[in-house]
């Protein structure tokens, strides 16, 4: 009699202990980037809230971007581990060849197959798989959680909901708010939930940057997303139009400062501090424009735009151009040595270290020019004090790079590194396998915490907990595992040792 009853004693003391041995959770990831913040744009300007952060977590003397030095690209570096001419988004713009239509930037975001060319972006990788480390319990979908988030769906059919699509099966939840390639579609799949910038959208202000922000923070804790991409459209802008000597910019930096602040601040009302690996970059620097001895195409001698089928010139350093059948070498003789700041190059003969060229997009003739000039083709349009684009290995051209949380160490300046290894670093951090890609996880790794080493707070924190009431998972003791009661692991054996006393006993008597 006594038999049955020890056994089932300890099946049920055994129950209640198994599920405590869960692997660690998973942190959560938030990757910010801050378009044109060029390196030592904090050098200049008191930024006491990045200053901290660089104290609490990493900095990188700074970070080289992927060439071209311009926007969609060298985010779409980021979120890939891949050069451009792997990934195949080589300019800011969507053109044709053929017919000779160029696309602006915001049209560019919503064409898919601008983007898609077989290199997945990091959300979609995310959203196919599951991390390694299992999410918490309270992630389940319970039939109250499932009412909650049926609701968000219909909600979402408002178009001032974000949008948002069916949940990942078995993948992590990704989210993301004006990161360049947000919009477009990647082998049918989409971020699962997103907020796209209006077509005339103000990338200067700092209430839509707060609210934006807020957002974040609502997804992460109520919607219990896993990765997010967070992109503002500054100081770029100010870079551009004023110059990244110019006291606007300085102005800019200073805001870009308080947002950090205020960012870092939602994290910890957000109970999200020990729970968040944080990260903040850019794509690219700023340089400034020299204005004397211009490079016009349209005033080469020899020259003439009749030789070409198409053109796309007026866009910063850059030029990519078709030259007519059979005049292909006039035009690069006529174009090689017309400037001196000037460097024209056959596809195949460009520099391999840009890793550019080897695309089918690429054009038979390439242009770039040395930094502060800029490339005027038949008229001069380009009216900016500042610009990018330029050689990525010229210093204005290197970025930021900056992370605090958990899985980082406290206190610790790398040495600088490409913008390409950034991604293999956040595949690491979210559990996920990465996909084929150009950098290297040893690359970053130092500046990654020994799981072993005991994290410090950094502040005050406030336990995160799910929005619905969950059931407790056993008995718990004050103090925890760490503080007088033993590890599930160490009960097992107890449990087995008992069960079998109890059984023997039972038989004799």
């Amino acid at each position: 009699m006594l038999l049955p009853l020890g056994l089932l004693w300890a099946a049920l003391s055994l129950g209640s202990c198994f599920p405590l041995q869960r692997a660690p959770t998973r942190s959560k990831l938030l990757l910010v980037s801050f378009d044109g913040f060029r390196w030592n744009y904090d050098q200049d300007v008191d930024t006491p809230n990045l200053d901290t952060m660089a104290a609490e977590g990493v900095k990188a003397k700074y970070m080289t971007p992927a060439f071209v030095t311009l926007t969609s690209p060298c985010h779409f570096t980021l979120l890939t581990g891949r050069y451009l001419e792997n990934h195949g988004v080589i300019h800011n713009m969507w053109f044709d060849t053929k017919t000779g239509v160029k696309l602006p930037y915001y049209t560019t975001q919503g064409i898919s197959s601008w983007w898609d060319n077989g290199s997945l972006p990091i959300w979609i990788t995310a959203q196919r798989q599951a991390s390694v480390a299992p999410p918490p319990a309270h992630t389940l979908h319970t039939p109250s959680h499932a009412a909650t988030l049926q609701e968000k769906l219909q909600a979402s059919h408002d178009p001032q909901w974000p949008r948002v699509l069916s949940l990942p099966v078995n993948g992590l939840k990704t989210g993301s708010i004006h990161f360049p390639g947000t919009k477009a579609k990647y082998q049918g799949e989409e971020v699962y939930k997103k907020m796209v910038e209006p077509a005339l959208f103000n990338y200067s202000n700092e209430t839509n940057w707060r609210q934006s922000i807020d957002t974040v923070m609502e997804w992460f804790t109520a919607d219990n997303l896993d990765f997010i991409t967070l992109y503002f459209g500054e100081p770029d802008s100010s870079g551009h139009k004023f110059g990244p000597e110019s006291t606007q910019r300085k102005a800019m930096i200073e805001q870009v400062d308080r947002t950090v602040g205020y960012l870092r601040q939602r994290i910890r009302e957000s109970g999200l501090e020990s729970k968040l690996n944080l990260i903040i970059t850019s794509d690219h620097g700023m340089e400034t424009v020299i204005k004397t001895n211009e490079i016009v195409i349209r005033t080469v001698s020899n020259f003439t735009f009749k030789d070409l089928d198409f053109e796309l010139l007026d866009y910063g350093p850059n030029g990519l151009l078709v030259p007519k059948e059979g005049k292909l070498e006039h035009v690069y003789s006529v174009l090689k040595n017309a400037h001196p700041n000037l460097h024209v190059y056959k596809k195949e003969e460009f520099p391999k270290r840009f890793h550019y060229a080897n695309h089918s997009r690429i054009t038979p003739l390439l242009l770039y020019s040395d930094p502060g000039y800029v490339i005027h083709g038949r008229y001069k349009v380009q009216f900016n004090k500042g610009e990018h684009g330029f050689d990525n290995e010229a210093m204005n051209m290197k970025t930021i790079f900056r992370a605090v949380g958990p899985a980082f160490r406290k206190g610790l300046e790398v040495e600088p590194f490409e913008s390409v290894n950034v991604y293999a670093l956040l595949c690491e951090l979210l559990g996920i396998s990465p996909e084929p890609h150009d950098g290297s996880l040893e690359v970053t790794k130092p500046m990654l915490r020994d799981p072993a080493e005991p994290t410090e707070p950094t502040g005050p924190t406030e336990p995160t907990e799910p929005t619905e009431p969950t059931e407790p998972i056993g008995p718990t003791k004050p103090g925890g595992n760490g503080s007088g009661s033993l590890h599930p692991a160490k009960e097992l054996p107890l449990m087995l040792g008992l069960a079998l006393v109890l059984g023997c006993w039972g038989g004799i008597f």
